[in-house]
């Protein structure tokens, strides 16, 4: 049973036939895949698509027809399904929520590091497990140089619908309902009532046409500390966070320091602190250089700490271990009569 879609890919090619559980708010695109599939020749059985309510899914979980569960969600629910699926004796891999920092050195290329953290923070309007929504920033002056740089860019970002083509693209459209809408607009109220300073305000975007629409501007907070909601907790919106530290040690204590461990970056231009760096951080995936530290298929994606339930990741070697079976094989073909009995291992022999 898999509850995130992107992982089918992967338990189709070992083997096995699965359950998709869509989310509620965006259930066409795997009824369109199943379609697809069915057209190139799967099997009926093998790809399944169950629409459901959350509470409905549990018999999922359940069920002694279903080996495995899959899930990326809130940690709260990826915990739960964890211990449920777990109690069931299921295996599972439950990916929880991610609050994925950038530590900014004062020897990084500012120019290519200030696009990189446009792209990692704004793009899908921060509605992603490794949007880049904190940049903990080396020195005053560094954080200066970086607001500089940003401010007039989160202006200027392009709101609106995602079917616009040519001059009329748009760079971020919206967010994916009311609900989530009025949840991120509440972040950024929390942000500036507990004492951030609010550079770039997004919660009234001008979107002509589409006044109705669940549209949140990018947002851009300067001197955000690690006691205020908009660090400890994921926004998963267009919202971006600097804080300031003095050094490369403080700034690495604080990343470590947090819940999640999903993913994390350093933007430098010294080889030594890029190296202290990947082999220092408390995350599953880390980027030098590089805002969304997703890696190629052919290796693991999953995080540490409260960002991960269960031992096994997605891709790579660990996906085809989490949807397959290990199986050993010990073997001994006799070249002539046995005459005696042996009562020893017989690998050791």
């Amino acid at each position: 049973a898999l509850v995130p879609m992107w992982m089918f890919p992967l338990a189709l090619a070992c083997g096995n036939s699965f359950v998709l559980k869509p989310p509620a708010l965006a259930p066409t695109a795997a009824v369109r895949l199943a379609e697809l599939l069915k057209q190139a020749g799967l099997p009926d059985g093998v790809f399944n698509v169950v629409h459901c309510s959350n509470e409905d899914a549990e018999q999922l979980y359940r069920d002694p027809r279903i080996a495995t569960v899959s899930f990326v969600g809130s940690s709260g629910v990826a915990e739960h399904i964890y211990k449920t699926a777990s109690a069931y004796g299921k295996r599972v891999q439950a990916f929880g929520a991610a609050k994925n920092h950038a530590i900014v050195m004062p020897d990084a290329d500012l120019d290519a590091t200030v696009n990189a953290i446009m792209g990692g923070a704004f793009g899908s309007a921060g509605e992603r497990c490794m949007a880049l929504p904190v940049v903990v920033a080396v020195g005053d002056e560094t954080a200066d140089k970086l607001i500089a740089r940003l401010k007039p860019l989160v202006e200027s970002l392009k709101v609106g619908p995602g079917c616009m083509r040519g001059k009329e693209e748009n760079e971020m459209g919206p967010v994916v309902s009311d609900t989530h809408q009025k949840k991120v607009l509440g972040y950024i109220d929390k942000g500036v009532s507990e004492g951030a300073t609010l550079v770039v305000d997004g919660r009234k975007p001008q979107v002509p046409g589409f006044e109705e629409g669940y549209y949140v501007g990018g947002t851009l907070f300067d001197n955000v500390t690690p006691e205020m909601t908009i660090w400890r907790e994921e926004i998963f919106g267009p919202v971006l966070g600097i804080v300031r530290v003095a050094d490369y040690h403080s700034a690495l204590e604080l990343v470590n320091s947090h819940e999640f461990g999903n993913g994390s970056a350093v933007f430098t231009s010294n080889g030594h602190t890029a190296r202290e760096f990947v082999h220092d951080v408390q995350a599953g995936m880390v980027g030098v250089n590089v805002p969304v530290p997703v890696p190629m298929a052919f290796h693991s994606f999953g995080g540490w700490k409260r960002s991960v339930f269960g031992a096994l990741n997605v891709h790579g070697p660990d996906g085809v271990r989490f949807y397959t079976r290990m199986k050993t094989a010990t073997v001994r073909w006799p070249q002539g009569q046995q005459t005696v009995s042996e009562f020893s291992m017989p690998t050791l022999g």
